[in-house]
């Protein structure tokens, strides 16, 4: 018994693939498809994960470089610190080893002073707001992994000098109505001028100095009486930010390290299962939508078959065949094209993911079974598919059948 029913098999999947050959064009418009419909669930599927993956890298790794110290609170809650951080942080921290960049910065008081631009086209509107204004070192920049849409930033010069100058984030500069800094444009902090040298296009850490104004500390501290800083931040090389953390209230307080309070960024936890999940979200519905549309062409190929086979069906019927056996024949073919559809479609996005990867200098990131999986899906999709057309070939009475046939 098992003996004939392989041979059983083997003679039902050569009938199967002899129909589909017969008609090759439609086939392949058929297979196309389920191609399409597969090629986009493994596509969809194979970037988000990549870009996932990616994203979550860059904020590891963003995570694991970064320390930042405060000055240690008092002995109650909402006590003043009892200590004061030095300005001079790069000459203090950028000599350990492992340290990138390191710079810091604290809020300016000024009072009741508004922040305003000065533009000789925009004189009858009022461009007057209250805006942070922070005192930095220069080291800050790069510490927080700034970059410039315009302009620079400025150096240790400037701020010894006490420079008038200033660095805008971009919400501050859109705000103040300034986008570049090709003529020196000028704002007023109260009274006080400040020629604008640089606006901020991104920053990796400490983003909301996006909506500030920021000057230099030494000028800071010569027009507003500025006292300490309030947050110094390192960026240090990766594996190094748990050496440093220990070793920098040491450096910037050699006299008493506790009165410095460092942290290290803590990694967030779920990021990439969240970021995965909201990219993949709505490229699977659509990939899935596709796939629908492939599921359809195969049924209504299959029932057009049977439509056209009808005086076939018959002859076999007459022969001997059962109905088991017709609806098996046609369950082969819709099977048959639905598992070529999920092969190809599942190379097809596995090539998708891969040079969409290549393309950004990324690692492609698929899951081992997603492309067998898609394939294997093609052929249940081709089996459902192919079911009301072989149920509707197999009702058919062989009597009726040769009559229409």
């Amino acid at each position: 018994m098992p003996a004939l029913r392989a041979v059983g098999v083997r003679d039902l999947l050569d009938e199967a693939l002899a129909s589909v050959l017969a008609r090759p064009s439609r086939s392949a418009l058929t297979v196309l498809g389920t191609v399409l419909g597969i090629c986009a669930l493994v596509a969809t599927l194979g970037v988000s994960t990549t870009a996932g993956h990616q994203i979550v890298g860059r904020l590891d790794e963003l995570q694991a470089t970064e320390v930042v110290a405060e000055p240690a609170g008092g002995s109650g809650f909402g006590a003043p610190p009892v200590s004061e951080l030095p300005w001079d942080i790069e000459d203090r921290l950028e000599r350990l080893n492992g340290v990138v960049a390191a710079g810091g910065y604290a809020n300016v008081d000024v009072g009741d002073r508004l922040v305003s631009s000065f533009l000789i086209e925009r004189l009858t509107r009022d461009l007057s707001f209250r805006l942070r204004v922070v005192a930095a070192t220069p080291g800050l920049f790069e510490a927080t992994r700034s970059t410039l849409s315009s302009g620079r930033t400025w150096d240790a010069g400037f701020s010894e000098r006490e420079d008038r100058v200033a660095v805008l984030g971009r919400a501050a500069a859109e705000r103040l109505g300034i986008t570049d800094v090709a003529h020196a444009p000028a704002i007023f902090v109260g009274d006080e001028p400040f020629v604008v040298i640089g606006i901020l296009d991104e920053l990796a850490r400490e983003g909301d100095l996006a909506a500030a104004v920021l000057i230099p500390e030494g000028t800071a501290r010569g027009l507003f009486d500025l006292g300490a800083p309030s947050r110094l931040i390192v960026d240090t090389e990766l594996g190094a930010a748990p050496t440093i953390a220990a070793q920098a209230p040491l450096a910037l307080i050699p006299n008493d390290p506790d009165q410095v309070r460092v942290t290290l960024a803590q990694a967030p936890r779920g990021v990439q299962a969240g970021i995965e999940s909201d990219v993949q979200a709505l490229f699977v519905t659509l990939g899935l939508v596709a796939l629908l549309v492939g599921g359809i062409g195969i049924a209504n190929t299959t029932l057009v078959s049977v439509l056209e086979r009808v005086g076939e069906i018959g002859l076999r019927r007459a022969l001997g065949a059962g109905r088991s056996e017709i609806a098996l024949h046609f369950l082969a073919e819709s099977t048959l094209l639905g598992f070529v559809g999920g092969i190809l479609g599942a190379s097809g996005g596995v090539i998708v993911v891969v040079g969409f990867a290549a393309s950004r200098d990324w690692v492609p990131v698929l899951d081992p079974w997603l492309a067998p999986t898609a394939a294997v899906g093609g052929a249940a999709m081709g089996l459902v598919a192919g079911l009301y057309p072989a149920l509707r070939a197999a009702s058919l009475e062989a009597a009726e059948a040769l009559r229409s046939g």
